[in-house]
């Protein structure tokens, strides 16, 4: 149990803990999860002394989040209860803000006493090629209009262009939804299709970990396109791509907007990070020189446990992958 008062209160400390890991430069969406993770936690507990929190008050904690938080979700379905990740991602916050107060300050860390939750790996759904050309015609034009006077008629729906552009750089690149919306114009060379993603808060990379990535020609012509229709796509400061009154797009927005163009497509479970399986699988399958140490570096992991779950679906001999990155024996030592 927890008896060793440090006279810090839980409200005080969770903005000292932020503040730590902005400075450590973890990216602005993981800051983000543990400041509302925290925070959320705080509404249903008293701000007392970090010291006298218990494990038992984190164990009641992960038991209401799991079995009776409803979250109301932007895109719907708030029928639905949290999904064990989202569960997994609550204990992992928990577990680095009293690791920070045990290092700091020497309080005594109830996770020490709180066990894991179980979770199993979301199984990955890649969208399929007749998915992905049905989402870009769903990008072009709303809905048939229906009236009493005149014939149906569709128009053009005023983000076509944008929402084609995120879609196949998306498609690829497997950029995370936070690093896409970070991009500005400068940050790609359409010549080459070049694209520099920026590590830390500017940039939005995982792990504070900046990184080159590629596009292909139509990708290149869809952003070509789309910026040229806007006044200020020449200004390498600009952001790439334009959210509501021409700010920045949001991770929210692209969601609900990848959300709304599968559901008029009818592709079921769309969403941004569904692009990004989309890439990595078949990087492994279609390229010749596609390995799994390449892809990597691609996608930003710092570890290639993930990237191993992607060789199963795709199908691709780990064995032969290795072999064709191993110094040794390429160099015939």
């Amino acid at each position: 149990m927890n008896h060793k008062p440090s006279g810090l209160l839980i409200s005080i400390a969770i903005g000292g803990f932020i503040q730590f890991k902005a400075a450590e430069g973890l990216s602005p969406s993981t800051i983000s999860s543990y400041d509302r993770i925290l925070k959320q936690w705080l509404e249903r507990q008293p701000d007392i002394d970090v010291g006298k929190v218990t494990a038992q008050d984190i164990r009641n904690y992960l038991t209401y989040m799991r079995n009776d938080y409803v979250p109301q979700r932007i895109t719907g379905h708030n029928d639905r209860k949290l999904s064990s990740k989202s569960i997994r991602n609550i204990y992992i916050a928990f577990k680095a803000f009293f690791r920070w107060l045990s290092d700091e300050f020497g309080v005594d860390n109830p996770m020490a006493k709180v066990p894991a939750p179980k979770f199993q790996e979301p199984v990955i759904e890649p969208f399929t090629q007749q998915e992905v050309e049905a989402m870009l015609k769903a990008c072009e034009y709303k809905s048939e209009a229906k009236t009493t006077r005149r014939r149906s008629f569709v128009m053009r729906r005023p983000t076509a262009r944008r929402d084609r552009g995120c879609i196949l750089v998306l498609l690829d690149t497997g950029l995370r939804a936070s690093e896409l919306c970070a991009l500005k114009i400068g940050d790609v060379e359409l010549k080459t299709g070049r694209i520099n993603v920026k590590h830390g808060r500017e940039g939005g990379a995982k792990g504070g970990k900046g990184r080159i990535v590629y596009i292909g020609k139509a990708a290149r012509r869809a952003v070509w396109r789309y910026l040229a229709e806007r006044e200020d796509g020449e200004d390498p400061e600009a952001p790439l791509f334009l959210g509501a009154h021409n700010r920045p797009l949001t991770k929210n927005a692209l969601r609900l907007m990848i959300t709304q163009i599968g559901k008029k497509a009818g592709v079921k479970r769309a969403n941004p990070h569904k692009f990004r399986h989309t890439f990595a699988i078949n990087y492994l399958r279609n390229s010749k020189n596609g390995d799994i140490f390449t892809l990597q570096m691609l996608l930003g992991h710092s570890s290639l446990e993930i990237v191993k779950r992607y060789l199963l679906l795709a199908d691709i001999d780990l064995e032969r992958a290795h072999r064709l990155a191993s110094p040794a024996d390429n160099w015939r030592l």
